[in-house]
């Protein structure tokens, strides 16, 4: 694996500047595949790694970048809990690791640094020295995984009966003896304008 420095480099280019997002989405990130024991993510091990993040926020592009995972090849799953956490899933061998920022290295940062008066700034240095136990919660957990979950999956196209649009991944709702899509079915983040 590349040095966190390395990695930091990559997060920054990826996300688009360089954060105290980025310093612990990198640390924790490198901290899950430590715990799985998969130390070549983005080579001989880019097939074992299925990732769940838990926000849309800068810690989301670094575990990325650090993990090779993707929404696009199906495995990074975005999960919308609006906190600083991943779970790694070692896909060969079934275990799963939760790794979650603690609240609490916010405050231990400005005690290790109150010279700096940059929240972020303060927050960036802290988070690289910090010991993974002040920054991390680590729990060991099981991570249910049907089928139509994992990448390279070639499930059935369904259409909705609703709208005619085609539904991937056993995504459609049945309700009432028909098929529909999520949106259809009530569960729209959009709605339309006529």
């Amino acid at each position: 694996m590349k040095s966190f420095d390395e990695l930091l480099r990559d997060a920054e280019v990826a996300h688009g500047h360089l954060c105290a997002g980025q310093v612990l989405g990198v640390r924790l990130a490198m901290r899950g595949l430590e715990l799985l024991g998969i130390d070549d993510p983005h080579g001989k091990d880019r097939k074992r790694l299925i990732t769940f993040v838990e926000i849309d926020r800068c810690a989301t592009d670094a575990v990325a970048v650090v993990t090779g995972c993707r929404l696009g090849k199906r495995a990074l799953k975005f999960r919308d809990w609006g906190k600083v956490a991943a779970t790694f899933v070692d896909i060969e061998s079934g275990r799963a690791v939760r790794v979650c920022a603690r609240e609490s290295s916010k405050a231990l940062a400005r005690q290790m640094h109150p010279e700096i008066e940059n929240k972020n700034q303060q927050q960036m240095l802290a988070y690289r020295e910090m010991p993974n136990d002040d920054l991390f919660t680590e729990q060991w957990v099981k991570v249910a995984l049907p089928p139509e979950e994992m990448p390279g999956y070639k499930g059935e196209r369904i259409v909705c009966g609703e709208c005619g649009e085609g539904i991937n991944f056993q995504r459609e709702v049945r309700r009432d003896g028909r098929i529909l899509c999520r949106g259809c079915a009530g569960e729209r983040y959009y709605e339309a304008i006529l």
